[in-house]
């Protein structure tokens, strides 16, 4: 130990002689910021002309614009900063003297260089790294800004007229927003669309598909991950989307398929408005409008126990319901027009037209992936035909069969006769399955949202099947 201080010693004492010689200049001041010493560079440097008589002076009087008063008061160093003295610049470093206690009883100033601009290379490369900070964080900014607004959602008939109505004035307010309609009927669209006409605009807009993230990480993937939680993680910690959505909206997509734990625990966080990190003890609080939507029927989740009736109350403030295509169909021309301009966009190619006989074609199809499905028809069309207007055949051409719903002169009794078969494959699948949902959707090949939509809309009572 006494070897160990001897060496702290002539380190401390090297040190300040080795900075005195290879320096430009160096100083000490006390504890009243009066100048006690200098190197011989220091007064050269300086031009002074009576070193001797500037000894005991306070330093403000021998260097005007010297900082080492601020360094004795606060016991803070100031590890490099330009001093400017008359038509000069100087590059300094000012350290704090403290004694045995800990005390400050002066500090050391040291001019590293004559000129700043030996700091160039140094300077460069920290602005580099700020510019690429700078755009990094410009691009995560934009990445969280929303691309779609009320005129993305297109449609001129009544429904979508209605409910745009609606979604503007949701916009206005900052209650959260439960957005129902099937798969592919522009549920994240609309809630991007209320996020740009909200006083949150500005802020980010995150959004999570809960049915996509594993069942284990969906606690870490809203809430973050506090540093060093478990085995593994981040020495810094991770935020989640709660933290990242912060001032702005969280969207949660097929809020339907969440666990009743995690309910549980966002309830509280949309209730309290904080939230605790995996593996922390301390409360995060957040501003957060949170937007759900689902392609399931939650007043029958609440009814059969799948889902809280708390939670549900909490996020059904207001209500949008997206209504599907094939209730819509006066939207397929404008809704063609407009995905065929964006997928020869994508492609780099030559916008196609339509012509009559295939969008009449695509109005008599029941479209059960609604507007997702459209776009994936006209691109499969596009895509493999070479003519300028597609027309009827190429949309034949790529139409799932047997999707075709009787032209309005038809009689209603076809409808029926599909309605029942399928309230009868779905009731067999059932009974097979002992209930089970999920298997019984894997039995019809369809999945386990469409088979809950199908319930739906065919009124079925599922505990008598």
């Amino acid at each position: 130990m006494a070897a160990d201080l001897d060496l702290r010693e002539l380190a401390n004492h090297s040190l300040l002689r080795h900075f005195a010689d290879v320096c430009e200049g160096a100083l000490i001041v006390d504890a009243q910021a009066r100048l006690v010493w200098m190197n011989d560079r220091y007064p050269v440097r300086l031009r002074i002309a009576d070193p001797a008589a500037a000894i005991g002076r306070p330093i403000e009087e021998v260097i005007p614009n010297s900082q080492m008063r601020l360094v004795v008061e606060s016991g803070r160093p100031i590890l490099l900063d330009i001093m400017d003295f008359g038509a000069e610049s100087f590059v300094v470093t000012r350290l704090p003297l403290r004694d045995d206690s800990g005390a400050v009883v002066g500090a050391v100033g040291i001019m590293l260089f004559d000129d700043p601009r030996h700091l160039t290379p140094v300077v460069s490369r920290y602005q580099r790294l700020r510019a690429d900070l700078a755009e990094t964080e410009r691009q995560l900014i934009e990445a969280r800004r929303t691309r779609y607004t009320f005129s993305s959602f297109l449609g001129a008939g009544p429904a979508c007229v209605a409910l745009k109505q609606l979604a503007r004035r949701a916009a206005r307010l900052a209650s959260p927003v439960l957005i129902l309609g099937e798969t592919g009927s522009g549920k994240e669209l609309l809630a991007q669309a209320i996020h740009a006409a909200s006083p949150r605009a500005l802020a980010p807009f995150v959004a999570v598909n809960l049915a996509a993230v594993p069942e284990t990480l969906l606690e870490a993937e809203f809430f973050g991950v506090a540093p060093g939680a478990f085995t593994g993680a981040d020495r810094r910690g991770r935020d989640g989307k709660f933290k990242l959505a912060d001032g702005g909206t969280l969207f949660l997509d097929e809020i339907g398929d969440m666990s009743p734990a995690l309910q549980a625990k966002l309830l509280r966080t949309l209730q309290e408005h904080e939230f605790e990190p995996v593996g922390s003890n301390q409360l995060t609080r957040v501003d957060v409008r949170v937007i759900a939507a689902t392609s399931r029927d939650l007043e029958a989740m609440v009814a059969a126990g799948e889902f809280r009736a708390d939670l549900y109350y909490r996020l059904n403030v207001i209500t949008l319901r997206t209504p599907p295509l094939r209730e819509r169909l006066e939207d397929i021309q404008p809704l063609a027009e407009y995905l065929l301009d964006e997928i020869a966009r994508r492609h780099g190619m030559s916008p196609c037209e339509i012509g009559p006989a295939a969008l009449e074609r695509l109005r008599r199809h029941d479209w059960p992936g609604n507007v997702r499905e459209l776009s994936n028809v006209l691109e499969r069309a596009v895509l493999m035909s070479d003519a300028i207007v597609l027309q009827m055949a190429d949309i034949e051409r790529v139409l799932p069969a047997g999707r075709a719903v009787p032209p309005a002169a038809a009689s209603p009794a076809i409808a029926e006769t599909v309605a029942d078969a399928e309230r009868e494959a779905i009731r067999g699948a059932l009974r097979s399955t002992h209930g089970n949902k999920s298997q019984a959707a894997k039995l019809l090949g369809i999945s386990r949202a469409a088979l809950y939509e199908k319930i739906a809309v065919l009124g079925l009572d599922v505990h008598a099947a």
